[in-house]
């Protein structure tokens, strides 16, 4: 029997690595749902190419377009923030998660509420919704499985293991574009030096993150909320090779780390079929590299963006969804040449400064609503600073 499955955000760079995996595995797949928010002539290439039952071109102004030109398939087509519940009937055996930011929070709900998996690359969703998303998770019996490579990695490493057993986990970076740029050149980086990833070729706004390191910032609280660790035992290591994402240290002695490609493809496979019917169309690690393998601390003076990692952690319970909104905005304005490289995390600075910082911050919310208030206050409050 077919596995039904779902891919919210399919025009994304995760989206086609999920599609790529399971091109060669047609047979297996029922594509039930594939979403989009403004790239609707890949999204109707996917359709025609995977026979999709159901669309979802978020941005109205392309509904017209996209059911036009899938008017000879059999699939359906709809519109604006339509929850999935009331496209899909039944249930999905796996939805993955990948819509950019905030904007992938609720829908990763409603997936929650009607997949028996779902496959989480949406960072926003596990830090800023996760109280309330664990809550469906538990209700509804999902099965939740991170994709991103380290949470991945830490999941793969961790399996029936305690806190007790675990003295430290290391979260990977490579250090991006900039690890060996004099620190007095990084105020002058453009958008395009900055997306020049060395390993991993992604959007911009993710890319932009890795260089300046806010991305491990936003990996230690999804890795906190996700594994319930302590989160005394997360830290930072550079490893410029990128084939290592996650070391555990044992309180044993022993220390355990999963090395792969830099693919994405890897952990999608993975959670699509597991260890024992791996499917992938990836390279396998040249074991002569392993020779030239190197890690490193992290230098907080040329990544400050690490010290944000305790503040997030210890300020109030949405604090995250507050960085992650301004760090939005800010890399917004980076992109559009409106600020430099360097003024994204001394924003972010400024803002547990404001005096309306703690109200926000400390509150314990109860529902979606009362998060993107946090969220829509944190926008407003960068783009003032900024203006």
């Amino acid at each position: 029997m077919k596995r039904k499955i779902a891919i919210l955000g399919s025009t994304g760079s995760i989206g086609k690595f999920t599609l790529d995996v399971i091109r060669k595995d047609k047979k297996n797949f029922e594509v039930v749902l594939l979403s989009a928010n403004n790239n609707y002539k890949k999204l109707i290439q996917q359709a025609k190419e995977f026979n999709a039952k159901n669309v979802l071109i978020n941005n109205k102004l392309f509904y017209k377009k996209v059911k036009n030109l899938l008017k000879k398939n059999k699939t359906k087509v709809y519109s604006g923030n339509i929850s999935i519940n009331k496209i899909i009937s039944g249930k999905l055996d796996y939805t993955m998660s990948a819509i950019v930011g905030i904007a992938g929070l609720q829908p990763t709900v409603d997936a929650v509420k009607i997949s028996k998996t779902v496959a989480i690359a949406n960072k926003e969703t596990i830090i800023c919704g996760w109280d309330i998303l664990s809550k469906y998770i538990k209700r509804h019996k999902t099965k939740i499985l991170p994709v991103d490579s380290e949470h991945f990695s830490i999941m793969e490493l961790t399996k029936d293991i305690s806190d007790d057993e675990i003295e430290e986990i290391i979260i990977t970076a490579s250090g991006g574009p900039f690890l060996n740029m004099p620190k007095n050149k990084m105020s002058k980086v453009s958008p395009t030096q900055a997306v020049n990833h060395p390993n991993w070729k992604m959007g911009k706004k993710i890319s932009i993150d890795s260089a300046n390191l806010m991305n491990k910032v936003f990996e230690v609280i999804e890795a906190y909320k996700i594994f319930k660790f302590s989160k005394d035992k997360y830290r930072i290591m550079i490893h410029p090779q990128s084939y290592v994402h996650s070391i555990i240290r044992f309180k044993n002695g022993l220390i355990k780390m999963i090395l792969y490609n830099t693919d994405m493809k890897i952990p999608i496979s993975n959670t699509l079929y597991g260890r024992k019917n791996y499917v992938s169309n990836v390279k396998k690690i040249d074991t002569k590299i392993l020779s030239k393998m190197n890690f490193q601390n992290v230098n907080t003076k040329r990544f400050p963006s690490i010290k944000l990692i305790s503040r997030c952690l210890n300020f109030g319970l949405l604090t995250p969804t507050i960085v992650n909104a301004s760090n939005e905005i800010l890399v917004n304005l980076f992109l559009a040449k409106k600020i430099g490289f360097l003024d994204i995390v001394k924003t972010i600075n400024k803002i547990f400064k404001d005096k309306d910082f703690k109200k926000y911050a400390k509150r314990n919310p109860a529902s979606l609503k009362e998060i993107k208030m946090t969220d829509n206050w944190a926008r407003l409050k960068t783009i003032s600073m900024c203006v």
